[in-house]
C-alpha cells in the first residue's frame, strides 16, 4: 500500500497491526495512539478545517468591496480626493504582491494553520481600526494590516486543502472559491443597507465586518496549539504519492531552482494574471460609484456590484473544469475579454438603462481569475514547477495591477466624468485578451525552460 510505502521500504514488513486494520479511505476514527503516516484528518478535524477554510475564504474581500460600496463616504468622511482615492484602491494589489512572498516562509517557521490563524486576527484588527484611525493616513495603514492577514491566507488557503483533503481538491477547491465570491457579493450588497440600519455612520458600515473575520479565528486555534500541523514537515508524507499529481508532495527547496523567468508563457500569465487583477480591482473599486454617479441610488449601486461578483460562484466551478478539457484555453480567454469590451461599451453609453446587464457582463469577464490559476496547473509538469510558476505569476501579476486603479482615480479626477477611465479599461482588455491566448497555448514552463 501507498501509506506504508512512505514510512518502510520495499523489502521492510509491515508490523504495525492498526495499519493494517486502516480502511481504504484513511485511519480509524480511535486511532489516536498510531497516527497514519497519510495526514487524513479525523471526521472531526475534517469538519474543523472545512469551517476554518469556508470562513476564511468569506474574509478575504468583504474589506475591499465593502470599501467599493462606501468609496463616496468615506472620501466626504476622510476629505479625499479622487486621485487620493485612487490611491487606496490600488494599496490591495500591492500587499498581495509584497506581504503574499512572505507567506512560504512564514509556514515553513510556523506552520500554515498558525500563520492563517495570524491572518484571521491581522484582517479583524484592521477592519475594527481603520474606520476609527483618525485620518487618510490611518486609514490606509488599518487597511494594510487587514490586507496583510489577506495576503498570507489568499496563498495558504489552497496548500492547506491539497495537503489535508488531497483526495477532493476539486471539490474543496470549489467550495473554497464559492465562499470566496459569497463573501465579495455579499460584502458588497449588503454594506449599504446595513450601515443604513445602523445609524447611516460609514465608519460603523466598515467596522461591522471585523465580526466576521473574529468568528473566522476560532476554528483555526486548536491547529495553532499543535504547531505544525500533519504534513507540514518535509518527509512527514503530507500526501499519499499514489493519489496525487507527480511531484506534488516534492519539497520545492530541495529540487534546482526552476529558471522561470526564461519562459514565455511564464511571462505571459503572469502578464495575464495582472491585467486580470487590474481589471477586478478597478470594478471593485470604482463599478458601485460608475453607477452611482449614473442615478442610480446607493443600494441598487452596492447590490449590481454584488451581482458583478456573485458570477464567480457558478463560474468557478464551470471555467476550471471546461479549461482542462481543452488543450488550449485561448477561445475561453477571447469569450471573458469579448463580455469585458461589451460591458464597458454599455457603462459609457447607457450606465443606468443597461445596468444590470452591464454588471452581469463583466462579472462574466472578471471571472478569468479562476481560469488564471487553472492554467497555473497546466502550464507546470511537476509540483515545484506549479509552486514557481504560481508564486512568479501571482507576484509579479499583483506588481502589474497596482497602477491601474489610481490611474482611474486621476483621470476620473482631472477629466469630471467616466468618459476617460472606462477608454482605459477597454484598452486594457485587449492585451490582456492577446497575453491569455498566449499563456493557453498547450506547452509548459519546463519544456521552455529546458529547451533555452
Amino acid at each position: 500500500m501507498a501509506r506504508e510505502e512512505t514510512r518502510t521500504s520495499p523489502s521492510t514488513p509491515i508490523r504495525r497491526t492498526p495499519v493494517s486494520r486502516t480502511p481504504p479511505g484513511g485511519p480509524a476514527a480511535g486511532d489516536g495512539a498510531h497516527p497514519s503516516p497519510h495526514p487524513s484528518p479525523r471526521a472531526w478535524t475534517a469538519r474543523l478545517l472545512m469551517a476554518g477554510i469556508v470562513l476564511a475564504a468569506l474574509n478575504l474581500r468583504p474589506a475591499i468591496t465593502s470599501l467599493g460600496a462606501l468609496l463616496e463616504e468615506v472620501r466626504d468622511g476622510l476629505g479625499m480626493s479622487a486621485g487620493l482615492a485612487g490611491l487606496l484602491t490600488s494599496v490591495p494589489p500591492l500587499c498581495f504582491a509584497v506581504f503574499g512572498i512572505t507567506a512560504p516562509r512564514l509556514a515553513r517557521r510556523f506552520g500554515p494553520a498558525a500563520v492563517v490563524c495570524a491572518g484571521m486576527a491581522a484582517i479583524a484588527a484592521g477592519l475594527a481600526i481603520r474606520p476609527y484611525a483618525g485620518g487618510t493616513a490611518g486609514f490606509v495603514a488599518a487597511s494594510a494590516l487587514a490586507l496583510m492577514g489577506i495576503a498570507v491566507s489568499n496563498v495558504l488557503m489552497p496548500v492547506i486543502v491539497k495537503r489535508h483533503f488531497p483526495d477532493r481538491v476539486g471539490s474543496m477547491t470549489g467550495l473554497y472559491s464559492m465562499a470566496l465570491a459569497l463573501g465579495t457579493s455579499t460584502a458588497a450588497a449588503v454594506t449599504v443597507p446595513m450601515t443604513d440600519a445602523l445609524g447611516g455612520s460609514w465608519r460603523t458600515g466598515l467596522a461591522v465586518w471585523a465580526g466576521l473575520a473574529a468568528a473566522a479565528l476560532l476554528p483555526w486555534l486548536p491547529f495553532v496549539r499543535r504547531g505544525r500541523e500533519p504534513g507540514t514537515r518535509a518527509g512527514a508524507g503530507a500526501e499519499n504519492p499514489a493519489r496525487t499529481a507527480p511531484g506534488a508532495t516534492e519539497d520545492p527547496a530541495a529540487r534546482p531552482p526552476l529558471p522561470i523567468t526564461r519562459s514565455r508563457t511564464a511571462w505571459a500569465l503572469a502578464v495575464f494574471f495582472g491585467l486580470q487583477a487590474t481589471a477586478a480591482y478597478i470594478t471593485m473599486g470604482w463599478m458601485a460609484q460608475i453607477f452611482r454617479d449614473a442615478g442610480v441610488p446607493a443600494a441598487t449601486a452596492g447590490l449590481l456590484l454584488a451581482v458583478t461578483m456573485v458570477m464567480g460562484v457558478p463560474l468557478s466551478f464551470v471555467i476550471p473544469r471546461l479549461a482542462t478539457r481543452l488543450p488550449r484555453q485561448g477561445p475561453i480567454v477571447v469569450v471573458l475579454g469579448v463580455c469585458g469590451l461589451a460591458g464597458y461599451a454599455g457603462l459609457y453609453l447607457a450606465p443606468a438603462a443597461g445596468a444590470w446587464a452591464w454588471a452581469l457582463l463583466l462579472g462574466i469577464s472578471n471571472c478569468a481569475f479562476p481560469l488564471a490559476l487553472t492554467m497555473v496547473g497546466m502550464r507546470a509538469r511537476t509540483g515545484a514547477g506549479v509552486v514557481r510558476l504560481s508564486a512568479f505569476a501571482q507576484s509579479t501579476g499583483y506588481l502589474i495591477s497596482i497602477p491601474g486603479p489610481l490611474l482611474v482615480g486621476v483621470l476620473y479626477q482631472h477629466s469630471g466624468g467616466w468618459g476617460l477611465p472606462l477608454a482605459l479599461m477597454a484598452a486594457l482588455m485587449i492585451p490582456q485578451t492577446v497575453v491569455g491566448v498566449l499563456a493557453g497555448r498547450d506547452r509548459t514552463v519546463e519544456d521552455e525552460t529546458a529547451a533555452r
